[in-house]
């Protein structure tokens, strides 16, 4: 290929334009033909990637991310990436909703309008909230996190305040970023995410499972809750009472070569969770598991009535005071 192509790909994150390509000393022509061969795909009108660099992507996050720099490049007025776009750039765990956009955010003018599945956000931001990551300007974690929560309410502004919290994002940095939304559209719903969110939770998995703890009206959630008996430590991902709730993330069950993070066999992971599972149990804790599958659609009741199920069962065999368990704990700073 044009080593200049290449360059220009490599400085845009495998993408190009046409009209950087055009710039660059390729005609049309040419540029139909590598769509058409397929060594080409234009990941939006007017911009492509190599297919191989396309198809090396697998992440839903990742693909997102991929045709959000894809619509950026293809904006000609000064922008910054905001809310979900932004979060991606951030590498911030947030829950994609179904319907994709891109974000961006311009000021000073007023308003919203979407074109071309992008969407404008027309609002003022301070210069301190913009941050550069990978080459791009974007709002920093508190107000994406924040703008998240106003544009889609619960659990979506839930996980992205739980994520910013974890990246060292304090609750009074959301506050800050609200004093200058005083009559902005669903300022409410920013507010209702801060005060549901908590510190320490490290997953989206995580924080949606804690959502649907609220729903079934349980109180006194603990998050990373972790014990030890001199032999062997385990930190559980939410506690209440005597009762363990773990959300089991897919990704640790893929192998690393795929992109996941498990380093052993399916087999071999299972067994040590059975044993963690049973080694909780001698400290009479009960334990319930959460797949991601469970927290959405239909199984989110049947999800409900068995986690309550599970806890209450617990609670007959156990109660729900842990002071025995005091010498067993192990406490770490948590997020702010």
């Amino acid at each position: 290929m044009n080593p200049r192509i290449q360059a220009i790909m490599v400085a845009n994150h495998g993408l190009i334009t046409r009209s950087q390509a055009l710039a660059a000393g390729l005609d049309l022509e040419t540029i139909h033909r590598h769509v058409k061969r397929g060594t080409w795909i234009a990941v939006r009108r007017g911009v492509y990637a190599e297919r191989t660099y396309v198809e090396s992507i697998t992440l839903p996050t990742e693909k997102r991310r991929l045709r959000d720099r894809a619509a950026c490049a293809a904006i000609t007025v000064p922008f910054v990436r905001s809310h979900e776009t932004a979060a991606l750039e951030l590498e911030m765990g947030i829950l994609l909703p179904r319907k994709a956009q891109t974000h961006v955010t311009r000021h000073p003018v007023i308003g919203t309008h979407n074109k071309w599945g992008v969407k404008h956000h027309l609002a003022p931001y301070l210069d301190t909230q913009v941050s550069q990551v990978n080459g791009f300007d974007v709002l920093g974690p508190a107000r994406t996190a924040i703008d998240i929560a106003r544009e889609h309410g619960r659990p979506y502004g839930v996980v992205a305040v739980d994520s910013a919290r974890q990246m060292g994002v304090s609750v009074d940095d959301f506050w800050k970023v609200l004093e200058h939304m005083k009559h902005w559209p669903n300022r409410s719903l920013a507010r209702e995410a801060i005060e549901l969110s908590y510190p320490g939770a490290e997953t989206v998995g995580e924080s949606l499972t804690r959502d649907v703890l609220e729903e079934i009206g349980l109180t006194g959630i603990e998050t990373q809750f972790e014990i030890t008996d001199g032999v062997r430590t385990a930190r559980f991902d939410l506690r209440v009472g005597r009762h363990l709730f773990e959300f089991d993330g897919r990704s640790k069950y893929v192998p690393a070569s795929e992109g996941g993070l498990a380093l052993r066999s399916i087999d071999a992971i299972l067994a040590d969770e059975k044993t963690r599972q049973d080694w909780a149990h001698g400290f009479h804790l009960g334990m319930s598991r959460v797949a991601w599958d469970d927290l959405f659609g239909r199984n989110r009741n049947y999800l409900k009535d068995r986690l309550n199920r599970e806890y209450l069962a617990t609670c007959r065999a156990f109660g729900t005071d842990i002071s025995d368990l005091e010498r067993f704990r192990v406490h770490r700073s948590k997020a702010a």
